[in-house]
C-alpha cells in the first residue's frame, strides 16, 4: 500500500497557496495507477479487526477505497489540484462491486478527479477510484470532498457542471444517479431507524484504524492534533464508521453498493448507537445523526444484543 506521508507533507506545503472557490477554477485531467500487485495480508488482517469484518476468504467491500486513498491524495496535493487538501471534509461515498473480490486478487486501481460542484458551504469535488481485475472493472467508488468557503449570492446557485459525467461516459464507466444535489443533501431531513446496538468508541480508535489503514490524518489522532484544525477532540474516520455498519450485515459479501453520507464528526471517546432496518443504517449521537448509509443487495442488519463493542480490537 502506498504511504500517505509523504502526500500529508505535501498537503501541508502546498494548501496555502490555493484558493478555494476561485472563478475558471477547472480539474486537472491525470491519473494515478497502482499496477496489479498482491495485497497484503497482515494490514487487510488489522483492517478486519478493527472494522469488525469476520469473512476472511472476500475482500471487505471498503476495502479497495482504503488502497486507493494514497493515490487520492497524490492527486489532490499536486500543485495543479484547484482545492486546498487541508481542510477538506469528506462528505459522502457511493460504492459499487460488479463482482465478489478476494484477498488474492491482483486489483489494479485507478484514480482521478472527475467534477467540481458549486455547494451552498463552498466547492465540492468529486473523486472516483477503480479497481480491475485481468483488464476487467470489478469495483468503483465515487467520494465527494468538500471545501468550505464564502460563497455569494451569485454563485451559490449555479447549476450543477455536467462536463464531468460527460467526461466520465467517454471513458467507459457508469454515471452515478444522485440522491440530492450537495446543495440540499446535507439538509435533508432523516427519518430515525430502530436503534439495535450502543457502541463504545474508545478514545484510540483513530490511532488503531490509522495504524490499520494508512490514514494517519492529524485530526484523528489525538486531542492536541485534532485542535489545529478545528475539532476540541480527536474524530473517528468517516470510512471506519461505514465499514463498521456494514460488518453488522449478516451477508456482507452479498452486498454489492452502498450509499453512505457523513453527517457530522464522532468526537472520541463517544457513545454511539448503531440504527438500521432493511432500507439503510445510521450512526447517531446524542442529538445527532453522524451517517446515513443505503445497502444494496444483502438481508439487512444483524438482528443483536441493545450493547456491543463498537471499537474492535
Amino acid at each position: 500500500m502506498p504511504s500517505l506521508n509523504v502526500s500529508l507533507v505535501r498537503a501541508a506545503a502546498t494548501s496555502p497557496f490555493k484558493r478555494a472557490g476561485r472563478p475558471g477554477a477547472t480539474l486537472p485531467a491525470d491519473r494515478a495507477v497502482l499496477p496489479a500487485a498482491p495485497i497484503a495480508a497482515a494490514p487487510l488482517a488489522s483492517y478486519r479487526r478493527i472494522c469488525g469484518f469476520a469473512e476472511p476468504d472476500t475482500l471487505p467491500l471498503t476495502y479497495p477505497h482504503v488502497l486507493g486513498f494514497p493515490l487520492a491524495m497524490r492527486l489532490m496535493t499536486a500543485r495543479r489540484f484547484p482545492l486546498p487538501v487541508v481542510g477538506l471534509v469528506h462528505t459522502w461515498i457511493e460504492i459499487t462491486r460488479h463482482r465478489p473480490l478476494h484477498p488474492t486478487d491482483l486489483l489494479e486501481l485507478t484514480v482521478y478527479a472527475e467534477e467540481l460542484t458549486p455547494h451552498r458551504r463552498g466547492t465540492e469535488v468529486t473523486m472516483v477510484t477503480e479497481a480491475r481485475l485481468a483488464g476487467e472493472l470489478v469495483w468503483e467508488s465515487r467520494s465527494g470532498y468538500l471545501s468550505r468557503h464564502a460563497r455569494n449570492a451569485a454563485t451559490s446557485t449555479d447549476p450543477i457542471p455536467a462536463t464531468r459525467d460527460a467526461t466520465a461516459t467517454a471513458r467507459g464507466t457508469t454515471p452515478v444517479t444522485r440522491d440530492a444535489t450537495p446543495a440540499t443533501r446535507d439538509t435533508a431531513p432523516v427519518t430515525e431507524l430502530p436503534a439495535l446496538a450502543q457502541w463504545q468508541l474508545p478514545g484510540d480508535l483513530g490511532r488503531r484504524y490509522g495504524a490499520a489503514s494508512g490514514d494517519r490524518n492529524p485530526i484523528h489522532l489525538y486531542p492536541i492534533t485534532a485542535r489545529l484544525f478545528g475539532f476540541p477532540r480527536a474524530i473517528a474516520h468517516g470510512m471506519w464508521t461505514v465499514a463498521r455498519c456494514l460488518a453488522e450485515v449478516p451477508r456482507p459479501d452479498d452486498v454489492h453498493g452502498v450509499r453512505a453520507d457523513f453527517r457530522a464528526p464522532v468526537l472520541l471517546p463517544a457513545t454511539v448507537a448503531y440504527a438500521a432496518d432493511a432500507t439503510g443504517f445510521q450512526l447517531r449521537g446524542t442529538g445527532r445523526v453522524h451517517l446515513t448509509g443505503r445497502i444494496l443487495g444483502g438481508d439487512g442488519p444483524r438482528q443483536g444484543p441493545a450493547a456491543a463493542r463498537g471499537g474492535r480490537s
